[in-house]
């Protein structure tokens, strides 16, 4: 079947934090959520389930583990076993849990700024200590690595190293040559890799994803892999999924740190997971476009119509990485767009060093929504 992308659905009435976060005159484009209507199968689906009646105790899916070794093995050439998959509610768990099982009071956790915020807090959260290293900005905007830099951050007892890619907020999908290595640094320490991939099937053309534990048998044992259908199909809410972890002491060391704190997948959860990635294909291929021609338009806009911000083209991701260091603005550029333009995003200064004087824009919307945004913080501008 074909989608329409373009329609504005009226979330305020659903629960959404996004929408109910601000005032009613405030246009939110910060919480990684999209305002489109999830696909029709899964809809379908959750429909039938709900309509059974009975909401009891879930079971482990068997039948969505074989469905995820076989997307693996079609999309990226990975041979993994049931087993190697682990269902659990949220990436975030994922990576706190990862913490926790790999480090000890003292123990260094290793990330690249700027962020995601919640992986800044992971290692402070059980204990550990977070050691930075930067991401380099280029004149463009892109950001590379400084692999000196980033070898130079990782002490004896660094035990963890959290990698996020597709890179949340500033778009970059990552190289296999950029993760080999990176990976060959850590195997060389003995650092364990915890690679944050839920944004894997939000790519655009020219950049592929590469799983970091696929390069090589030896990370393959040193890595965990968190991914899930949430962000792809827009069913965050329904909290579902997966780690992949193929060596197994890694894996039992995982499992262990997580019980009795860290519970399975809920039922409706799995049942929109499993009808997602059966039959939400279609429906993916032309999001890709449409949040393709999102991107195009508003780095076009930003180029033309807000003097002083500047932005590299995302790889990956619907988050775009605005830079208003330029601006001089005597608040932060996220209050100034709050007050000035009733636009919501989010602050800069969340995602840890490297992230003042930016903002994080959700170009996840209906393209009129992303335009009024946009010509909304043109007029904050022109007034100012």
């Amino acid at each position: 079947m074909s989608y329409t992308f373009d329609t504005l659905i009226e979330r305020r009435q659903t629960d959404s934090i996004k929408w109910r976060h601000y005032d009613p005159d405030v246009l939110p484009m910060w919480v990684a959520d999209m305002d489109f209507r999830s696909p029709e199968p899964v809809i379908q689906a959750l429909r039938d389930r709900v309509e059974h009646g009975v909401f009891g105790y879930a079971d482990e899916s068997a039948e969505l583990r074989q469905v995820l070794v076989e997307r693996l093995a079609d999309r990226y050439h990975w041979q993994v076993k049931p087993d190697d998959i682990l269902l659990m509610p949220g990436v975030v768990n994922g990576f706190n849990q990862a913490c926790h099982a790999l480090g000890s009071p003292g123990d260094d956790v290793l990330v690249q700024t700027p962020v995601y915020g919640p992986i800044l807090k992971g290692p402070d959260y059980a204990g550990l200590n977070r050691v930075e290293s930067s991401l380099v900005r280029k004149e463009n905007g892109w950001y590379g690595i400084d692999f000196e830099a980033f070898e130079t951050a990782i002490t004896p007892e660094t035990r963890l190293f959290i990698l996020c890619n597709p890179h949340n907020p500033v778009g970059r999908v990552f190289t296999p040559e950029e993760l080999s290595r990176m990976g060959e640094i850590c195997l060389r320490h003995g650092v364990t890799l915890c690679s944050d991939e839920i944004h894997c099937d939000l790519v655009f053309n020219g950049h592929p994803h590469t799983p970091i534990a696929t390069l090589s048998p030896e990370l393959a044992r040193q890595t965990i892999t968190l991914m899930a259908p949430s962000k792809t199909y827009n069913i965050a809410g329904l909290d579902c999924s997966f780690a992949v972890i193929q060596d197994a002491e890694l894996r039992q060391r995982f499992s262990q740190a997580g019980k009795g704190l860290v519970k399975g997948v809920n039922l409706l959860g799995m049942t929109a997971a499993l009808a997602a990635y059966r039959g939400g294909q279609d429906w993916l291929d032309e999001l890709l476009v449409y949040l393709q021609a999102n991107r195009d338009f508003l780095v076009d806009f930003v180029k033309n119509n807000l003097p002083g911000i500047t932005m590299s083209v995302p790889e990956g991701t619907y988050l775009a990485w605005l830079d208003c260091q330029a601006l001089e603005l005597d608040q932060t550029p996220s209050d100034f767009f709050m007050a000035r333009a009733r636009v919501a995003m989010n602050d800069g200064k969340w995602f840890g060093p490297g992230g003042e004087g930016f903002v994080r824009l959700n170009f996840g919307c209906p393209r009129s929504q992303l335009a009024e945004a946009l010509e909304r913080m043109a007029r904050a501008l022109k007034a100012r």
